[in-house]
């Protein structure tokens, strides 16, 4: 039986349910990240004891489990969007889970592995699905969607780890290529990395959002010309 399956305990003597502790562990990831929250701290933050919570949880897995599923309502295009055609649509999510792991930092740690079950993730899952339904059969519509996962995954990976190191170091990203440019010259300087060479002289600095939407724009032209070659 999985957590959204399983009643809820009668909300006494302190009023309390699964909505009511799922933001207070929303709240302290947001605050600290993952290493903040346990059963003890959120109970803490809604004055009540922790092993009232088990009444609503078995494990921590749980209450992150229900973390994602929270946080991934906001990656649900709205109802007043019109709707678009498969790229559009694949490209809204995308975008929408960026932002939102760039609100919640701590979702870039728990996204990917096995499927979401919650309301919230399945009708993400539902409108991925839905945006290539028809075009293909179900093996290419699934690959083209797990590959426009593990790029949007791994994108928002990168980048949210380039954030913890400024924030970790003090440092931003221009901060610390000056503070190490001179060891990179250096380096250079010897031959043994040519290629590295011509690209750090010669490739343009573009912002994160620029990378995303480019690298993302170019797995979908991926995306569309597998569709192609589907037959008619």
């Amino acid at each position: 039986m999985t957590v959204w399956d399983r009643p809820e305990p009668p909300a006494r003597p302190v009023p309390l349910d699964r909505e009511r502790i799922v933001a207070a562990a929303v709240a302290l990831a947001d605050e600290g990240g993952l290493a903040e929250v346990s059963l003890r701290k959120v109970a803490a933050r809604l004055n009540a004891g922790p092993m009232r919570l088990y009444g609503f949880l078995a494990t921590k897995e749980e209450l992150f489990d229900l973390m994602v599923d929270e946080v991934k309502a906001e990656i649900l295009p709205g109802a007043e969007e019109p709707p678009g055609d498969w790229r559009e649509a694949l490209r809204g999510i995308a975008h929408r889970t960026r932002r939102t792991a760039l609100r919640h930092p701590w979702l870039a740690d728990l996204l990917g592995g096995r499927p979401a079950l919650g309301p919230n993730g399945l009708a993400v899952t539902e409108a991925t699905l839905a945006a290539l339904d028809g075009l293909a059969d179900a093996d290419t519509v699934l690959r083209a969607t797990e590959t426009v996962s593990a790029y949007t995954t791994g994108a928002i990976r990168r980048e949210i780890a380039g954030l913890r190191a400024e924030r970790d170091t003090g440092l931003t990203d221009r901060e610390w290529q000056r503070a190490s440019g001179s060891h990179v010259t250096r380096l250079l300087a010897t031959g043994r990395f040519p290629a590295l060479a011509r690209f750090v002289h010669e490739a343009a600095e573009v912002d994160a959002e620029t990378s995303f939407t480019t690298g993302l724009e170019w797995v979908l032209d991926a995306v569309a010309a597998r569709l192609g070659e589907q037959p008619g």
